[in-house]
């Protein structure tokens, strides 16, 4: 079968009770995709060479991508990590509409911002796609909020977002179909909105570095536009990326191209010297003041029984973004190599001859035993070296051969490493487990 399952249930027994272990693993031999031997010529950026060239994802047309298994492991995981920290900070995971009313954006004066997919109802009713979800989330909790008790709330989805892009390039960087997670929080003053606002700059923080790109993820000044003199972008310094940024020799706070010709000193510290980088955006965050609520007439019952204007933050990420950044930021001559925390599997299982099968076979079982997710490629019909070189391309943290030259060892070598070495099974598991 494609997925194995494996585990035992939690049964109680004199009073004790065995925990269950479940580790979905996948054969290689089963795997619907295919790794190809060149990369696609119709593509500039090198997520999306590789990620294509590896079976993760495939491209329907610019801009827009199917997720094949791999691929959607990947964003699995990236899901994951960021619903634990939406959760941390008091999130509630909703799930709104992709079809919007477009006098939803009548109301807010944005019916005529050009990424708009413009669509309707056999009945004649104007409907786009959800770009963002500000027209929708207001008039949502206005049904539920009345009072200042109400507050503070912030809600999240993790979504499919649609924008109509002139020129939709850069693989996975910038499309015109992509999953979002963007949260917007509602507060009863300024005061309460800054706390909320700092507490989800650590939270952002700490996905990156969860993901792997902590180090080289700048927060970075950026145009407010409409809703205040700043927003706030978290840049990943990468040669591929489509923007400039000046990171601040003093204090590392770092200002986008597009306003740093209003600041001769760094607004944090008043610091006067900036390192050049070029960047890619991950997510943004920004106040949203009174806008869509003013609009929507969104106000509350305060403490004195006069109602007040609720005030807005919105903070977006782009999942599908962030996994082509993570490539961008994480790769080599060979492939891709993969953080542990996001990677499609923990381990890639090679067996090399026939007679390694067998104890392939038992070792793919024992891994899954450990909770330790394998990819094990048991194809027989494939030479050692096309095993190797699809092990490097796909990038998967640690790989590990049987064969008979390795004896009664086993091979291990991590993706980000040069060496291999030769270790015993049981040696192999607590490495394995402990990493």
């Amino acid at each position: 079968m494609l997925l194995e399952v494996v585990g035992t249930i939690c049964y109680a027994i004199a009073g004790k009770c065995q925990q269950a272990v479940y580790t979905i693993s996948m054969l290689e031999s089963e795997l619907f995709t295919k790794a190809a031997k060149e990369s696609p010529k119709d593509e500039e950026a090198l997520n999306a060479k590789l990620l294509i060239r590896a079976g993760f994802v495939q491209k329907l047309f610019a801009g827009v991508y199917s997720f094949l298994p791999l691929g959607l492991r990947v964003l699995k995981n990236i899901e994951s990590i960021i619903r634990e920290e939406m959760n941390k900070v008091g999130g509630q995971e909703i799930l709104m509409p992709a079809l919007h009313p477009i006098a939803n954006y009548e109301t807010t004066g944005r019916s005529k911002i050009n990424v708009l997919f413009h669509t309707e109802l056999a009945s004649g009713s104007k409907l786009v796609l959800g770009q963002s979800h500000e027209e929708i989330v207001v008039p949502l909790v206005k049904h539920f909020v009345q009072s200042y008790k109400d507050l503070p709330l912030a809600v999240y989805q993790i979504q499919t977002k649609f924008r109509n892009e002139l020129r939709a390039k850069s693989g996975l960087l910038r499309g015109r179909e992509f999953i979002m997670k963007d949260l917007y929080s509602f507060h009863l003053d300024e005061g309460d909105f800054d706390v909320f606002y700092e507490k989800m700059k650590g939270a952002y923080r700490a996905i990156f570095e969860r993901v792997g790109i902590g180090e080289d993820t700048y927060l970075t000044y950026a145009s407010g536009g409409t809703f205040s003199e700043f927003s706030d972008e978290f840049q990943t310094l990468t040669d591929s990326g489509e923007d400039t940024i000046y990171i601040c020799d003093k204090c590392k706070r770092a200002i986008n191209k597009e306003i740093k010709e209003k600041y001769a000193t760094c607004p944090d510290c008043s610091g006067k010297k900036f390192a050049e980088k070029t960047a890619i955006e991950v997510a943004n965050i920004f106040p949203l003041k009174t806008k869509f609520s003013d609009a929507f007439n969104l106000r509350v019952k305060g403490e004195q029984g006069k109602e007040v204007p609720v005030i807005m933050g919105c903070y977006g990420m782009g999942l599908t973004r962030l996994l082509g950044t993570i490539v961008e930021k994480n790769a080599d001559e060979h492939g891709m190599i993969w953080p542990t925390a996001v990677a499609p599997f923990k381990v890639h299982l090679l067996t090399i001859g026939e007679a390694a099968q067998a104890k392939g076979a038992s070792l793919y079982n024992k891994l899954q035993k450990h909770g330790i997710s394998v990819l094990y490629d048991n194809r027989g019909d494939v030479s050692p070296g096309q095993k190797f070189a699809e092990a490097d391309l796909i990038g998967i943290p640690s790989r590990v051969v049987i064969s008979d030259k390795t004896g009664d060892k086993i091979e291990l070598k991590r993706r980000n490493e040069k060496e291999a070495k030769l270790v015993t099974e049981k040696e192999l598991l607590g490495l394995l487990s402990n990493s």
